[in-house]
């Protein structure tokens, strides 16, 4: 099965329907056609950003789909960190937790994610590119 963490932007994209990629991604997710990987660090980051930039309303909306979507995932947890290897704190996040589930990562800005692909030799694909891979299986 197909391991990944995936981006806050993915995620948020997919869960307001703002990008169709993404979209698929979420359901994807959902229907357990690849194994998703989250940290702690992770889930509160996805949970911060949904309910900071939704409406409150949206949010409601949005918070039980999220907690769906966390529990058909597998909690990683992290027991060596490599940061910094990005400037983005967030990011940093995603990827501590692919490496600690030997996991690729899904984003929709794979040169946030340029410096830990050289050095770390972590898989780092668009939302586009992840679609087209699940369509393969």
């Amino acid at each position: 099965m197909i391991r990944a963490v995936i981006d806050t932007n993915v995620l948020f994209s997919g869960l307001t329907n703002s990008d169709v990629a993404s979209d698929l991604i979420v359901q994807a997710w959902h229907g357990l056609l690849f194994q998703p990987y989250v940290s702690t660090a992770l889930m509160l980051e996805y949970r911060d950003v949904l309910s900071r930039k939704l409406s409150p309303m949206g949010w409601k909306r949005t918070e039980a789909a999220l907690s769906s979507l966390l529990q058909r995932s597998v909690a990683v947890p992290i027991y060596y960190t490599w940061r910094p290897v990005s400037s983005n704190y967030s990011d940093d996040l995603v990827i501590d937790c692919a490496m600690n589930a030997n996991a690729m990562i899904v984003t929709q800005n794979k040169r946030d994610f340029r410096m830990a692909k050289q050095k770390l030799g972590l898989q780092v694909l668009s939302a586009a590119e992840f679609v087209g891979l699940l369509s393969e299986i």
